[in-house]
């Protein structure tokens, strides 16, 4: 390091001696904003433009040197970091380095980080530069739209030991189009909350409660145009996420709490998001031309709050009074939103073999039906938003959009998921699905860790593969999923069954290996599905499609199959 900073040491202080003195302009709005540490002692502003260039500005609550950048899995080795800071007498450092592993940090050949300001006040340092979203350089991490791992570093004076610095990690997605300052915020609004009420959770590792409310009576059409968590203090940890399901109207729904998908069936009933949150989502706000309509005879007038507790350390005592707050306006808007739940139907048909450095599953949807099942011809969706589910085993979730046959391009995907950050991102640009359109959705998923079968299932040791997306205008079809046909599976791996069941039994039957593993994802991703469509209504609850061959370029469908009743 010291021959690093007697290099650019002088070079850089006559550089921005003149920067300082020449009157530039402020630096540039940024557009988000996020603190990166629990104790708000670190704070990140960033935007991105049209020339793929990134912009940074970092506030450390230091007055020594400061690293920060990018990490492939949340540590050090392997990062791409930048190192600045401002010495005593003045004169400023800043360069692009690389961690190489565990005791070695190596300045890189390119320097692909443009300074634009470093400063210093009595507690803290601000750093001001950006870079391209592809450097080209093999010691520089891509920025996408997957979820990126932050990790930033810092000492207490200016003798840099990156590897005795204090640390903090954390995910966040770059990527994001629209901030709070891009929406307009109604004149009139009111805000309800749907809530448990001194729920006592009980001591098992995973809980889904669920209970019936009603949304708020209305004489007209209003537009519910944000919603945000409300967490019951000290249980962030717990909560693990929280649904809000919209109900036909013809509905004849229990009172009381109850576990969602226990014995009790009709604690299920109700299918139709209308909001959600997970683990590590924020507030979200709809666009301005589009909303979730109530009030209205078509609208529903009570909804389905289930939460999912993940009580892994078994405490007891434990009192919940969580939920979602909603706010909602009589200043109604063109649009009226829905939502669209897609991929794996969660059933232990779907499972992942253990020791799995990666293992892919497919969910399939068409949407042929939707008008059949709708009542009405199905408008085309303009989804302008998504939000992508897996639970520990997750690593990458990608949806993709066919037409007659042929992939129209990806709608939505995070190669780097991460289970603690499950939030909805906004598109691009809206993207639209026209009624005949299959949807495939693709789970990337790894159990090194794990020496058995992990089948989907509620919980979070369970698996899930799924992707809601929101959309405009509103039907009432509330999701479209596909499994795979087990019993095919079984057979390609060389396993007897004559069911469904037997097919899942099967499967602890298998040497599980690499060679194992593969036939497995191979037989999974050839096997015909079934796809599952249900609406809002409850009767018919579903209609169900045997779905043929697939591929990543070419889907066949085969015939219809009657509903179950």
């Amino acid at each position: 390091m010291s021959v690093f900073f007697s290099r650019i040491k002088g070079m850089l202080f006559l550089l921005f001696l003149t920067w300082f003195c020449s009157g530039q302009p402020a630096p540039p709005l940024l557009r988000f904003s996020v603190y990166l540490d629990p104790s708000n002692m670190v704070y990140l502003r960033w935007d991105h433009d049209e020339q793929e260039m990134m912009t940074f500005d970092l506030q450390v609550h230091t007055t020594g040197w400061v690293a920060f950048g990018f990490s492939p899995h949340g540590e050090l080795p392997g990062s791409d970091i930048v190192i600045g800071g401002v010495f005593p007498n003045g004169s400023i450092y800043f360069s692009d380095f690389h961690v190489v592993d565990e005791a070695t940090l190596e300045e890189d050949d390119s320097q692909d980080y443009k300074l634009l300001s470093v400063t210093e006040n009595e507690t803290s340092t601000t750093m001001l530069f950006k870079r391209h979203l592809r450097t080209c350089d093999s010691n520089d991490l891509d920025i996408t739209m997957d979820t990126a791992r932050l990790i930033t570093v810092f000492g207490t004076d200016d003798t840099v030991q990156i590897f005795k610095g204090q640390k903090f990690s954390k995910s966040l997605f770059l990527m994001r189009y629209r901030s709070p300052s891009n929406s307009t915020d109604p004149k009139i609004f009111f805000t309800y909350d749907l809530r448990l009420d001194n729920f006592a959770v009980p001591v098992e590792e995973t809980k889904y409660a669920c209970t019936f409310l009603p949304l708020p009576v209305v004489k007209q059409k209003h537009h519910i145009y944000k919603f945000e968590p409300v967490i019951t203090p000290h249980n962030i940890t717990l909560v693990h996420h929280i649904l809000i399901y919209a109900c036909g109207n013809a509905s004849v729904l229990p009172s009381g709490i109850d576990d969602c998908y226990g014995a009790n069936p009709d604690f299920a009933l109700c299918s139709q998001v209308v909001v959600g949150w997970a683990v590590g989502g924020e507030s979200y706000q709809f666009p301005d031309d589009a909303a979730y309509s109530i009030g209205t005879p078509w609208d529903p007038q009570y909804v389905r709050l289930e939460i999912h507790y993940s009580n892994f350390d078994l405490v007891s005592g434990l009192i919940d009074s969580s939920g979602v707050r909603i706010y909602y306006t009589p200043e109604v808007r063109k649009y009226d939103v829905g939502v669209l739940q897609t991929g794996i139907f969660t059933f232990p048909v779907h499972f992942i073999p253990p020791g799995a450095e990666s293992y892919r599953s497919y969910g399939l949807c068409n949407s042929s039906q939707f008008d059949e099942m709708n009542g009405t011809p199905v408008p085309d969706l303009h989804v302008f938003a998504y939000l992508l589910h897996t639970h520990l085993a997750g690593r990458g979730v990608k949806v993709t959009q066919y037409r007659n046959g042929k992939q129209l391009g990806i709608i939505c995907e995070d190669n780097k998921y991460d289970f603690t950050l499950q939030e909805i991102r906004d598109m691009k640009e809206i993207l639209v699905i026209k009624p005949g359109d299959e949807i495939l959705v693709e789970c990337n998923f790894q159990t090194l860790d794990r020496s058995g079968i992990t089948f989907a299932g509620p919980s979070t040791m369970n698996e899930m593969c799924l992707s809601f997306l929101f959309y405009y205008p509103r039907n009432n079809i509330s999701s479209c999923m596909g499994y795979p046909d087990i019993l095919y599976i079984a057979h390609v791996l060389k396993q007897e069954a004559s069911d469904a069941v037997e097919g899942m039994m099967a499967m602890d039957f298998v040497d599980w290996n690499n060679e194992t593993v593969k036939t497995a994802e191979k037989a999974a991703k050839e096997a015909d599905q079934i796809v599952v469509i249900k609406t809002i209504n409850v009767s018919p609850p579903s209609a169900q499609l045997v779905v043929g061959k697939m591929s990543l370029q070419v889907t066949t469908w085969y015939q219809s199959i009657p509903a179950p009743t």
